[in-house]
């Protein structure tokens, strides 16, 4: 069921998503859950459980040590893996009124160096063999969290930091949670949610996936991404089993498929990378998976016509809390062209999307433009409020204030107008900004706070500020006129009539009506986030992605700004400068290439940088190969030329690189997969498959290929154990003797 308001032929590109609820908050849920079933499982990792009672408890107690410490609105860094110890730390964060900012269980020291210098992190919460040295050096106190698990670690404690850096940013008021996303300047951005725009995000999520008691949720995503938060907390707040996935589910499709059917997953969410093979068939038998939920990339194909799982293509950037838009696949349902792929949907309950020009204002449906979210699932913003104004803005105002626009939500302009007498802000109206356009009444403050609760008593509006018709909604809905009747859009009010005030010294002269005020082009909300992401609407209001406007890429899911990546590189002094450019590889996958220029008198090499930038940046943003060049080719107006660059060749592999005229079956194979397959035509044998540009996806990529092509399956763990290439093909070649004989005896 989906009950979008969807724009007609003709209309501008906006649609809304259905009317929602008043969403309970996210802790008051998992803590009626703690108290009505408190012996449920809460969470289930391999043969241990923890019921809700017990995870409460647990939450308890480490609240009880931080607390004093911790105080309500600061920041803190959890570098936890998916585990029982994680969602306590989260249970007990929320109970404190902290904000959660899961960094992973390895952020490396100097990314989390530069994270501590940008925002006021009050501690980090970890295993201290892992914490960077400033907090290594600093006080620590140990934490009561479980230790059992696959991902589980001995020792966690709350590591605080001798000195914080003065200056640094706290979260914005009402701040839940708060994630990094990848920043232009090189330094990563923390985009801050409020409760109430995850609690919309879960009542959805609960209601398209049915999630309830007797169900395994899975808890998958890695935990420095957004999408993790939604995992977590829907479980807790479904009643319920949390399931934390082993670290080698994530790097290959075919043990994700037995992770499912082992641990008896129900609902899960994964990265479209990783689930896209077992979509394409065939689908693994004997799951009890009801609904997958997988993102982060653009979906390529439809799934195949023997999945036995509801398929949500979701769509969504951090600044909009997860998701945004959602295109559903049930089983067997099968579109009359297979050869398109997929759609990202239709904007979830609470959301809205426009199609906008370079104006800001909507294009007509059917056409491209950049995708604006507005509506109650927005972020607060980034921790940094001069970057929030520019990427949060007020909405556009339409040219032609008569010209019919899409309809809002039903309700949301009373639901808003009932929070405002009260004091409270309406959705979104946390941290935002207006840029040049016009701002709508109930805009958001660019300081953070709500609107001022005065009001105009002529328009409702907020003092200071116009009204605007049209805002809030339905456009051609009645206008309140200045007694707060209502009348018709735009038409004068008879001087002093019912009471109407009139100008000192008024004789009963009629007065010249105000001009009409200016009308919002996308109504029902007072704030849009400019995602940077073309598309295109259909007349239905379904939303297909088209690419990028700008020069940041998705690498395995996970938006990454090249300039973050040339700055990690710029740290070296022997680098002068870097360039950074995306290709695809010939089956369609992302490639970053970093493009150096050595400084003068310097000879950088390439594997010595790849191994140093590691300690800056997440894996997906790690190149697969380094290229050092004399100089970087320019445009015509003097800038880099990134589209000349990326068509350089690749230089030849080393001398005695490629193998010997007596290299074993495994040799060949692995050399072909990595280079070829993998987009890493540099590797060689003697190489370390992580130092080669390797990542998790390329991992379970390899791992795939040389599944089917020598029949052997290979462990993440195995291949990663293993000092080099040449060591991954001796134990392929040992492996497919072993089978051999074995099926002989």
């Amino acid at each position: 069921m989906n009950d979008t308001t969807a724009p007609t032929s003709g209309a501008p590109a906006v649609a809304h998503g259905p009317a929602g609820g008043a969403a309970q908050a996210v802790l008051a849920r998992f803590e009626e859950w703690a108290r009505t079933s408190p012996h449920a499982p809460a969470v289930t990792d391999g043969a241990h459980d923890w019921t809700y009672e017990e995870i409460s408890a647990a939450a308890d107690e480490a609240a009880a040590v931080l607390r004093g410490r911790v105080r309500p609105g600061d920041l803190v860094g959890v570098c936890l893996d998916r585990s029982a110890a994680l969602v306590v730390a989260a249970v007990a964060l929320a109970r404190l009124g902290a904000v959660y900012l899961p960094l992973g269980p390895r952020p490396g020291a100097r990314r989390t160096e530069a994270v501590a210098e940008d925002l006021d992190v009050v501690c980090l919460i970890g295993d201290p063999g892992v914490l960077p040295p400033a907090h290594r050096d600093g006080e620590q106190v140990k934490l009561p969290l479980p230790d059992r698990g696959a991902n589980a670690v001995a020792t966690v404690v709350a590591a605080f930091a001798e000195e914080r850096a003065a200056g640094a940013r706290r979260a914005p008021a009402g701040a839940f949670y708060a994630v990094l996303t990848s920043g232009s300047t090189g330094r990563p951005k923390a985009v801050a949610v409020g409760e109430r725009s995850l609690a919309g995000l879960l009542d959805w999520y609960r209601d398209e996936t049915g999630l309830a008691p007797g169900d395994r949720q899975s808890l998958l995503i890695g935990v420095a991404f957004d999408p993790h938060v939604m995992e977590l907390w829907a479980g807790l707040t479904s009643g319920a089993a949390l399931v934390p996935a082993p670290d080698e589910v994530r790097w290959d499709p075919a043990v994700l498929a037995e992770w499912w059917r082992d641990a008896a997953v129900t609902v899960s969410v994964a990265a479209t990378p990783m689930a896209e093979p077992l979509l394409e068939g065939p689908w693994p038998a004997d799951l009890v998976l009801r609904h997958l939920v997988v993102g982060g990339d653009r979906m390529r194909r439809h799934p195949g016509a023997d999945v036995t799982a509801t398929v949500h293509n979701a769509y969504g950037p951090a600044e909009a809390t997860v998701v945004t838009t959602v295109h559903t696949i049930r089983p067997g349902e099968r579109p009359a062209d297979l050869s398109s792929a997929p759609p990202i949907g239709r904007p979830v309950p609470g959301a809205t999307v426009a199609v906008t020009g370079p104006d800001g204002r909507p294009v007509a449906v059917g056409e491209e433009g950049e995708l604006r979210i507005g509506g109650a699932l927005l972020a607060l913003g980034y921790v940094d409020p001069e970057l929030t104004a520019r990427r949060f803005t007020g909405p556009p105002v339409r040219e032609d204030a008569a010209a019919p626009g899409a309809s809002a939500p039903a309700g949301d302009a009373a639901h808003d107008g009932a929070r405002a007498a009260e004091g409270a802000p309406g959705p979104g109206a946390a941290e935002g900004a207006a840029s040049g356009l016009a701002r709508v009444p109930g805009a958001a403050d660019p300081q953070g706070g709500a609107q001022a609760a005065a009001a105009d008593p002529g328009t409702g509006a907020p003092s200071g500020l116009a009204a605007v018709p049209g805002a809030g909604a339905p456009a051609g809905a009645p206008e309140a006129t200045a007694d707060g009747r209502a009348g018709a859009v735009g038409s004068p009010a008879t001087p002093g009539a019912h009471g109407g005030a009139r100008p000192a010294g008024a004789t009963g002269a009629p007065v010249e009506a105000p001009p009409a005020p200016p009308v919002s082009a996308v109504p029902g909300v007072d704030r849009l986030y400019r995602t940077g992401d073309r598309v295109r609407m259909d007349a239905d209001g379904v939303l297909e992605f088209l690419g990028r406007l700008d020069d940041q890429v998705k690498v395995g899911g996970v938006r990454i700004e090249p300039a973050e990546v040339e700055a990690a590189f710029e740290q070296d002094p022997g680098v002068g400068g870097a360039v950074v450019t995306a290709s695809r590889t010939p089956e369609g996958r992302t490639r970053l290439v970093a493009h150096v220029r050595p400084a003068p008198g310097a000879r950088p090499v390439g594997d010595a940088l790849l191994a140093a930038v590691r300690a800056w940046l997440p894996e997906q943003a790690v190149p697969a190969a380094v290229r050092i060049v004399d100089a970087f080719p320019l445009d015509a107006n003097g800038k880099v030329d990134r589209a000349e660059l990326a068509r350089q060749p690749d230089r030849p592999a080393e001398p005695g690189a490629e193998p010997t005229a007596g290299a074993t079956f495994g040799e060949r194979l692995v050399l072909t997969a990595v280079r070829g397959e993998l987009g890493l035509p540099d590797a060689g044998l003697d190489d370390d498959f992580t130092s080669a540009g390797g990542t998790s996806l390329a991992a379970a990529r390899l791992l795939a290929v040389i599944r089917r092509e020598a029949g052997v399956r290979l462990r993440a763990p195995e291949l990663l154990r293993q000092p080099d290439l040449r060591a991954v093909a001796a134990l392929v070649d040992a492996r497919r003797t072993t089978d051999r004989r074995t099926e002989g005896t």
